[in-house]
């Protein structure tokens, strides 16, 4: 180590004991070695880490590192208490990565107030891609989409190619599909190309976006916290930078729940608007397509293109109802704000102040929507009994095939009699009809989600619960087939560090382009720094 012999002795030992405890993964070494309080930071390529709380619950989740062996070391004194140390580390199984850190002498020990890891290369992240190419499709060489590229969700049908659908059980069961989703084809004839195929929680079955199989993609906008799903692996795609669209499905928030943890816009179309030809179903009741982006202009570009009849298979008309503007009145649900958690109520009503404040502010009011209870409860038992028509076969013959999580989700739908469906079904008829007329003159907004993202460490337990508090928010809209768009409006504090949360806004059936309009006016006047709108 060439200049490892420069560092005080006391130095060299703790750099040393420091790198033992990173092989090895001993977390309470690891977390000793670092300088406790808000102030110590960490940084790699997924984002920063302030304070010792949030970069103890990140290294928790992360796993060892991969053996390497330190083979050279730069050490600069910046006081007698203070020196920068830069190490290049050789892994055992090819590539080489980089150390920086800054260690400062407080009291009678060295530790670490600052580090920046580069780690060595990675080509393929296969927590977030099935598979993945340069382009994998070549799209139309000129269109309104021309120079943008597509993660697809592993559910659609692309010619040459097996759908995986989140288990590689079930992928490797597969055929290759004779045709593309018309879904898919939209995008490419636009001129996107299709960077590659995304994952997905086993058969779009939860919302969390891990995968017992394939691990979980991280969260593009927190590092440490779980990347919302079940569109996990397209929206850890273009939250990363490796995709301008993720193409995806939300039947109960699984384009809005990764949108608001990863500081994303998503569309959710309105249900039957998008064929959804080609597509491995999950529900098909509340089965929608849409799309995930980084900024409001690229979703404006993508519905645009993909819902007008010049250009897709999806619609006869080429804006429908969304050939005008929607009401400028914001209806906030009582019920859902009562619901969400004190910090992203506050961050809410800060908002709301503020746009109510503007030169351009809309008509408020508040909406009785209903007790969220009264949506959730038969929308999970109609969910589920078409849950298991659809897969329900696949897994009794699978039994130990698919993730702990979602085979109890199996288990429950199994349970679901033609009676119980039945009499979910007529609950859900006023519940429609309520949520559709309270869209008819104006827009619903509310936050997207309780609140954050939460920890990656969660148990299944307080998974679950986080869950159902985020179903109970999100099943509304897919009762009523309405499109819905979550925008990163808000940020509110976490563990982890400040994190987004989405605003979430729905209108009639019919309307999406002129929702994504409505959407892209609220975040002008808000003109928060996540967005590019």
């Amino acid at each position: 180590m060439s200049d490892a012999h420069a560092l005080p002795d006391d130095l060299f030992t703790a750099f040393e004991d420091y790198e033992r405890a990173i092989l090895s993964n001993d977390l309470d070494a690891l977390d000793a070695a670092f300088a406790p309080g808000p102030d110590t930071i960490r940084g790699d390529g997924a984002g920063l880490l302030v304070g010792h709380e949030a970069i103890s619950a990140f290294r928790s989740v992360r796993g060892g590192v991969p053996p390497r062996t330190i083979e050279r070391v730069e050490y600069r004194p910046l006081s007698e208490d203070a020196a920068l140390i830069v190490s290049v580390s050789r892994y055992h199984g090819g590539g080489t990565g980089l150390q920086t850190q800054l260690w400062e002498r407080i009291g009678a020990r060295w530790l670490i107030t600052a580090a920046h890891v580069t780690p060595r290369a990675q080509a393929l992240d296969r927590s977030v891609w099935r598979t993945v190419g340069d382009p994998l499709y070549q799209g139309a060489w000129e269109g309104p989409l021309a120079g943008l590229t597509v993660a697809v969700k592993d559910l659609f049908a692309i010619k040459g190619y097996r759908i995986g659908a989140g288990n590689p059980t079930y992928l490797a069961e597969a055929r290759a599909e004779t045709t593309t989703a018309p879904a898919v084809g939209d995008l490419l004839r636009g001129g996107a190309s299709l960077r590659g195929i995304a994952r997905t929680d086993e058969f779009a079955y939860s919302i969390a976006g891990d995968n017992a199989h394939y691990g979980t993609p991280p969260n593009g906008a927190l590092p440490g916290a779980l990347p919302g799903g079940s569109s996990s692996g397209p929206a850890s795609a273009v939250a990363s930078g490796q995709a301008e669209i993720g193409l995806a499905t939300d039947t109960a928030g699984s384009i809005r729940v990764p949108a608001s943890y990863q500081g994303l816009w998503g569309l959710r179309t309105t249900h039957g608007l998008v064929p959804r030809q080609g597509l491995l179903p999950l529900a098909q009741s509340f089965d929608t397509v849409g799309w995930l982006t980084r900024d409001g202009a690229t979703l404006q570009r993508v519905a645009e293109w993909c819902l007008s009849y010049d250009g897709s298979e999806s619609t006869e008309s080429v804006y429908g109802e969304s050939g005008a503007d929607l009401p400028w009145r914001l209806f906030v649900p009582e019920e859902v704000l009562a619901s969400v958690e004190p910090d992203t109520r506050a961050a809410f009503d800060a908002l709301l102040a503020r746009v109510a404040a503007s030169d351009d502010p809309p008509v408020f009011a508040r909406v009785p929507l209903g007790s969220l209870d009264d949506y959730f409860e038969p929308f999970r038992t109609v969910q589920a009994a078409e849950a298991w028509r659809s897969n329900g076969d696949w897994v009794t013959a699978h039994p130990d095939a698919v993730g702990t999580a979602v085979a109890e989700r199996f288990r429950f739908a199994a349970g679901v009699t033609a009676e119980a469906e039945a009499s979910a079904r007529r609950a859900l008829d006023p519940l429609r009809e309520h949520v559709q007329s309270l869209v008819g003159n104006g827009v619903l907004i509310m936050p997207t989600l309780p609140g954050p993202a939460p920890l990656r460490t969660h148990d299944g337990a307080s998974v679950d619960a986080i869950r159902q508090a985020t179903l109970r928010m999100t099943t509304p809209a897919a009762v009523g087939g309405l499109p819905a768009v979550s925008v990163p409006l808000l940020t509110v504090s976490s563990r982890l560090g400040p994190a987004p949360v989405g605003v979430c806004l729905v209108s009639r059936a019919g309307t999406d382009i002129a929702l994504v309009r409505l959407a892209r006016r609220l975040a002008r006047i808000v003109a928060d720094p996540w967005l590019e709108s």
